[in-house]
């Protein structure tokens, strides 16, 4: 076996076991992960995992980016073929709605925001980045709209990110509790009363 065939293969394993873990953290958090059941789970060695991942956290770490690749596939990539401003800012918002409906048993990101709010450390940094740079593609958006006269140009791009921020969150934990189609119309709904809100004012 020649060099690249065996980093070929090492890298094809340590996706696999980031896919095992990202089903267990998924069910539940990444607190649930563990060298020792996730080794048995894929069929390995605990030193066999522990050549992939030098530590737990490191392991956590590697499932949360992994989380975070997957959401941006998901959501960010197809809305950056919408045309710039609004339609991406909506775009965004609606691949988000779809996102929930993809993970009906619960979003990794959100769950961890709530694992790791009160927890210093490596773990908390992550996700501290991870949801911050969620709100600035929001606010990017937001801001391309209003240099296209497409919202009020007195809009703050950080505080309309927040409330949709919110709104997002609010269409997560409502899909579990009520179920999706009512979450994902609510959401809908809120998404077109805030943009609405923000609509720029004709000149009188």
């Amino acid at each position: 076996m020649n060099a690249l065939t065996a980093t070929s293969k090492g890298v094809a394993t340590r996706d696999s076991i980031i896919d095992r873990a990202y089903g267990i953290a998924c069910a539940g958090g990444l607190e649930s992960l563990s060298i020792g059941p996730l080794a048995q789970a894929v069929g390995m060695s605990k030193s066999g995992v522990f050549a992939h991942f030098g530590s737990r956290e490191d392991l956590q770490l590697a499932v949360l980016d992994n989380a975070a690749a997957r959401f941006f596939d998901a959501v960010l990539v197809p809305a950056l073929k919408a045309e710039r401003g609004l339609d991406r800012l909506r775009a965004i918002m609606e691949g988000w709605f779809d996102w929930v409906r993809q993970n009906e048993g619960g979003c990794l990101l959100v769950a961890a925001v709530s694992e790791y709010d009160d927890r210093p450390g490596a773990l908390r940094d992550r996700v501290v980045a991870q949801q911050r740079r969620r709100r600035q593609d929001i606010a990017r958006a937001a801001g391309h709209a209003i240099e296209r006269g497409q919202l009020d140009p007195a809009t703050d791009p950080m505080q309309l990110s927040f409330e949709l921020y919110c709104l997002a969150l609010g269409v997560h934990h409502d899909a579990g509790l009520f179920g999706y189609p009512d979450s994902l119309a609510r959401g809908l709904a809120g998404l077109d009363r805030l943009l609405q809100r923000h609509a720029p004012t004709s000149p009188s």
